[in-house]
């Protein structure tokens, strides 16, 4: 692969479906760390599906050097059903994105990462558990518009699943939701090794001292209060994520 001058091409498969999700994110992640212009192939997508969305949207925002050439209808209305400028979301700077690309690549390829001088930052992967689809929406939106990825749970039982199979770096979670409460959340969280240092975050419409006081207990890292500000929120995000 060349770099500074020379920009990559990578050809998007026609169904990127929630199996895909997380072999989309790391073959984004390898090409950009080889430190070159990135151009995104999406002339044969047919099917997108949100996480897929949401993989993208992270790459896009994190790193100014990618543009999507020759958007399927399909691709397009993916980002256009979530209110998204599609033309200034996919555009790029053209002093960056005018070399030569290189063959396309498809997106199971398998090969060795380029060897490169500095590794380009990981994205922030972000679960967010509420049951509100309202709430899921809004919280998406705002923090893949920033650069995160995000993962999305219904209630707290489902949060727990998620975090069963994946690893994030961030929980935001509501207090008042099915089958399992955001409090039992934190409690079962903080008692398995493996998300005791995780940062927690409460996102709810209680406003209650005792119960701010119930999630410090429990081990909550932080609370605020809905509707959230999106500002104040991505910046407790990059305060508390490792």
């Amino acid at each position: 692969m060349k770099r500074d001058a020379d920009s990559t091409r990578l050809k998007l498969p026609a169904v990127l479906d929630l199996s895909a999700a997380a072999a989309l994110r790391d073959t984004l992640q390898r090409h950009l760390q080889a430190q070159a212009p990135l151009r995104i192939d999406a002339c044969a997508v047919e099917t997108l599906t949100l996480p897929c969305v949401q993989v993208i949207l992270a790459a896009l925002r994190s790193h100014d050097r990618i543009a999507v050439e020759r958007p399927s209808e399909a691709f397009t209305g993916a980002f256009a059903d979530l209110g998204f400028d599609c033309a200034a979301l996919f555009s790029a700077s053209a002093s960056e994105l005018d070399a030569v690309s290189v063959a396309p690549e498809p997106i199971n390829d398998a090969g060795p990462a380029p060897v490169q001088a500095e590794e380009a930052p990981m994205t922030k992967r972000i679960l967010t558990i509420d049951d509100s689809k309202t709430i899921r929406d809004m919280l998406m939106l705002t923090l893949a518009d920033a650069g995160f990825e995000v993962l999305q749970a219904v209630d707290g039982q489902d949060g727990l699943d998620v975090l069963d199979r994946e690893q994030v770096d961030v929980v935001i979670t509501d207090i008042n939701m099915p089958r399992m409460d955001g409090y039992e959340v934190i409690k079962k969280m903080r008692s398995n090794s493996a998300h005791k240092a995780t940062p927690i975050l409460v996102l709810t419409t209680e406003s209650e001292a005792d119960k701010k006081n119930l999630a410090r207990v429990a081990g909550a890292t932080g609370w605020m209060v809905k509707p959230f500000d999106p500002a104040r929120l991505i910046a407790t995000i990059n305060k508390v994520a490792h």
